[in-house]
């Protein structure tokens, strides 16, 4: 039932397991009313083509015929060759949800045979018979639970109900056929509903190993992987069910590429949404200042710059009349600098709006000689806002400069004039900041998507400490794991 676990890895949506329990969620994910209708009707029509054709036990009986005596009946080869659904639909209880099918035809085939002894003869016969069920109805009942850190699917309850059958025999003695359908009916229509019923059971047990096997974690980089470890048991809605799981950034552990990133071109959206949409992903901002931290730690939150688009500035010749000590001691020397946070950046989420602030050392050094020689270092506040973008299964961004403050934290070559250092920095924040900050933000990491599904029609909302994306979701087949993996 390969179709079943694709449509349960959407209700999903997130990989359960890592480490031990977490403290508390920081992403939820909650499937709404078409959500639920999307996993039906991919379910039950996939799974449609998966029970047919299917095979039922043989059935063998005797039965006592008036005049004749007792006679042995055998009905074998009975396959169960296609069925078309009628109605179906998908509903939130207390404990789980249920998925629910009317099935408009079905249609079976089969052989049969009978044989009996009169006087010192055995007289036997054999045909085969075709089998229309009007109506039939099958429906389970799912309930999923945390385990330990991830989620245990079990069925609560499965069945299967035929109303009727019309059994057409052919061949043989038709004198016989009224005894062999009324001694069958009732057999032939319970041997098929145990035989679907244990093959939804098989479908949802291969679910349940399905959900137990997925990845514990989402790799970004080399650095930095998603915890994706489930918190709390789902909560199911009147017409909504909710995950929760951890969602902090931890480091990788290994060295990881950036694989089935789905980056394209960013899709900025209006801060709208619709509650028609499929899927809600709420994640906390305290997400985006782990990954802050995470990437800070790593000592990645610096650069050396060589090459800026005023490339003059680099050079002690240009700053000889306004820096004279720094012409004087080193002539026509090119110039580095080391731009360092000095902290973690941190983020703050507010309706409509999205805020950071970043501390840096900027440190002016000289070539002199081939050697790098630090000459003075710049303290810098800046204030950026953005805007979150759906790229591809995405999340991510961009920002602009709001406003920065500096002081000269030291100096080996005398006092800086304050407007220059306002200028210098005004150009480096605008047309070098930015940019490479935008240059990572654009590549985003990747929503708790299962890979083989995709995000359609995002929007994105902000509310207090919260981003929001809401959005449809497309099976675009595949195999059924998290996109990173």
């Amino acid at each position: 039932m390969a179709a079943a676990a694709a449509a349960a890895a959407f209700l999903l949506l997130v990989v359960p397991t890592f480490l031990s329990a977490a403290a508390s969620p920081h992403i939820s994910a909650v499937i709404s009313q078409s959500g639920l209708d999307f996993v039906k009707d991919l379910l039950v029509s996939r799974a449609a083509e998966a029970i047919a054709p299917l095979e039922v036990p043989d059935i063998e009986r005797s039965v006592s015929i008036p005049v004749i005596g007792t006679v042995d009946m055998v009905a074998s080869g009975i396959v169960l060759d296609g069925l078309e659904v009628a109605d179906s639909t998908a509903a939130v209880g207390d404990d789980g949800i249920v998925v629910a099918a009317s099935l408009s035809s079905v249609n079976l085939t089969m052989r049969w045979s009978y044989s009996y002894s009169a006087w010192i003869v055995t007289i036997s016969d054999s045909g085969n018979a075709s089998i229309q069920v009007d109506g039939m109805d099958v429906g389970i009942s799912m309930g999923i639970k945390n385990q330990n850190g991830s989620l245990k699917l079990f069925v609560i309850e499965c069945g299967c109900n035929m109303s009727s059958l019309d059994i057409s025999l052919n061949g043989g003695a038709s004198w016989l056929y009224q005894g062999f359908v009324d001694g069958f009916s009732n057999h032939i229509r319970s041997s098929v509903q145990n035989a679907i019923t244990s093959k939804i059971m098989e479908g949802a047990s291969k679910l349940d190993s399905f959900l137990g096997s997925l990845p514990k974690k989402i790799d970004v980089d080399s650095v930095a992987a998603m915890n994706v470890t489930f918190v709390n048991d789902p909560l199911f809605k009147s017409s909504s069910v909710e995950f929760d799981i951890d969602g902090l950034f931890i480091p990788s552990g290994k060295t990881a590429l950036l694989r089935h990133r789905h980056f394209g071109s960013a899709k900025y959206v209006p801060p709208l949404g619709s509650s028609s949409k499929m899927l809600w992903i709420s994640l906390d901002e305290d997400v985006f200042n782990s990954a802050s931290a995470l990437y800070f730690k790593a000592g990645l939150l610096q650069r050396m710059v060589d090459k800026i688009p005023e490339q003059l500035l680099l050079n002690t010749a240009t700053w000889r009349f306004l820096i004279p000590r720094l012409y004087q001691q080193y002539p026509n020397d090119g110039m580095l600098l080391n731009i360092s946070a000095t902290s973690p950046p941190s983020v703050r989420i507010n309706v409509g709006r999205i805020d950071a602030t970043v501390d840096l050392d900027v440190t002016v050094n000289v070539l002199d000689f081939d050697e790098i020689v630090p000459v003075a270092c710049i303290s810098v506040s800046v204030a950026v806002s953005g805007a979150a973008v759906v790229s591809g299964n995405n999340l991510a961004g961009r920002v602009e400069l709001d406003y920065f403050s500096f002081t000269l934290k030291w100096s080996e070559v005398g006092k800086l004039h304050t407007f220059m250092i306002q200028s210098v920095m005004q150009i480096l924040l605008k047309r070098l900041f930015v940019p490479y900050v935008n240059s990572y933000l654009t590549r985003g990491f990747p929503l708790p998507i299962i890979k083989g599904f995709s995000i359609r029609d995002a929007y994105i909302l902000t509310s207090q400490s919260r981003i929001i994306v809401s959005s449809d979701v497309a099976f675009i087949g595949g195999h059924t794991s998290y996109q990173s993996q």
